[in-house]
């Protein structure tokens, strides 16, 4: 399936304002982020301009090609001056099979602001859904068959073509999103290279069982607290299609309607392969009913990882659990053999990359400290790398290798310990540390069971095999 590249575009307004990240950080003229993470060193001018953290375009070539040159590397992002209000431009579509309930807490919540489409993916009693769409006023596409959630997203995709809307918001019936997070996601078209803007989707309930609160700060569904431009192989790699509010002539084709799971993020890899930004915006909301009976759960944390071996055939290595360069594979070896030669030739890699990308980044102070810190940063990665292919992709080979070895247990203790550790700091949940750290675990069992359950039916390993990149 193809999705078309963004068109070429007039200049941008004057007034629209180009907002760096909160991720990015600053050491003198240099910028570090993005997605992938990259440095971008600023001219004296630059500098000033960004003393605030964002400038407005003003009509001159040299702010124009700036800004350019930031959102490209997912540094900046821009934000409209007077965001348009939202009207008839966009169409809600909702897919659905049964809900009805849930549809109508949705259509309760937009409260008749906006065009609303009920896709109805074949219910086996159509009454219930009809009757919530017509009390709100919503339109209903009864489809004769089952096609799944992708199916039934594309056939309100086309529906939203037939009308003439410039955006489609894809919002699934287990979710609630208002109308005010809606029109913060509209702003967000004032970039005329995005294709698809997605919202931090938290629980609608986030509290009661454990697995509740777990939910609420580890859920697959939440991309974080960080707004990020969304690619492969970064903080953010995907967003899921609960919530998605999409340009519709980016969308082609649209989802990839023979995927059950997965679908969301196949999408997003092949806009973002097609030149298209899609974003992640934290600073809407929109709320899930998250599944917290433990069956279901595990089952859908299974489904999720299953995804993995499909992608792979489609996506190669952008699925890969790990991702590893010549420093990569150093520190590896010396997690891996615990021995001191190792050890030491990891420590000395570190030195010399974190040199020569000094001399890349122009020798200077702000050099330096930009590739040491680039440099830590990449081992630490390594170092999460490894516990999360030892705990959660891996994790059939790893209870091999408990059996067989002292130094495979030690290894794994000090993964688990560390990965519990750092997961904690980052979500702060609200449940005791054993409690947490059982659930975790369980994650990336379900998770990674569901990994090999995929290779074994696609009949490949390459969902469970490393990218190697040369630096």
């Amino acid at each position: 399936m193809t999705v078309p590249p963004p068109p070429a575009h007039p200049p941008l307004p004057e007034g629209t304002r180009v907002v760096l990240d909160a991720g990015v950080r600053r050491y003198g003229a240099l910028l570090v982020g993005g997605a992938p993470v990259r440095a971008v060193r600023l001219g004296a001018g630059g500098v000033r301009l960004l003393e605030g953290g964002s400038f407005a375009l003003d009509g001159t070539a040299g702010r124009a090609g700036l800004a350019a040159q930031l959102v490209g590397a997912g540094l900046a992002a821009y934000v409209a001056e007077e965001p348009p209000p939202t009207g008839d431009d966009v169409l809600v579509v909702v897919p659905a099979h049964e809900r009805a309930d849930g549809v109508e807490r949705l259509l309760t919540t937009l409260a008749g602001a906006v065009r609303v489409l009920v896709v109805d993916d074949a219910s086996p009693d159509p009454g219930p859904l009809a009757a919530a769409a017509a009390r709100h006023g919503a339109d209903v596409l009864r489809l004769p068959t089952n096609l799944g959630p992708a199916g039934a997203r594309n056939a309100g995709l086309a529906e939203a073509r037939r009308r003439g809307a410039t955006y489609v918001l894809f919002v699934d019936s287990d979710v609630v999103v208002t109308v005010d997070e809606l029109h913060r996601l509209r702003a967000a078209f004032v970039d005329p290279g995005l294709a698809v803007v997605a919202p931090r989707i938290r629980g609608l309930v986030e509290t009661g069982s454990a697995l509740t609160r777990y939910e609420a700060v580890a859920s697959s569904l939440d991309r974080g607290p960080r707004s990020a431009f969304v690619a492969p192989g970064t903080a953010v790699a995907y967003v899921p299609s609960a919530v998605l509010l999409a340009r519709v002539a980016a969308l082609g084709e649209g989802f990839a309607a023979d995927l059950r799971v997965g679908e969301d993020v196949d999408l997003v890899w092949r806009l973002v392969g097609a030149g298209w930004r899609v974003r992640y915006d934290a600073g809407a909301t929109a709320r899930h009913d998250h599944r917290v009976a433990l069956g279901a759960w595990a089952r859908r944390r299974a489904d999720y990882g299953g995804s993995a071996a499909v992608l792979a055939a489609r996506h190669g290595d952008l699925v890969a659990p790990a991702v590893l360069a010549p420093l990569g594979v150093a520190q590896v070896a010396a997690l891996l053999l615990q021995r001191p030669v190792p050890t030491a030739v990891a420590g000395g890699a570190s030195v010399v990359v974190a040199a020569r990308l000094a001399r890349r980044l122009g020798g200077d102070a702000d050099a330096r400290r930009t590739a040491t810190s680039l440099t830590l940063l990449a081992t630490w990665m390594n170092v999460e790398q490894v516990a999360t292919g030892l705990l959660r992709h891996h994790w059939p080979l790893t209870v091999v290798g408990l059996a067989t070895s002292r130094r495979v247990r030690r290894l794994v203790a000090a993964a688990v310990v560390a990965d519990t550790a750092a997961g904690w700091v980052r979500q702060r949940p609200a449940m005791e540390p054993a409690t947490y750290a059982v659930l975790r675990r369980l994650d990336d069992l379900t998770y990674g069971w569901g990994v090999w359950r995929g290779a074994v039916s696609e009949r490949s390993v390459r969902s469970l095999l490393p990218a190697w990149r040369r630096s």
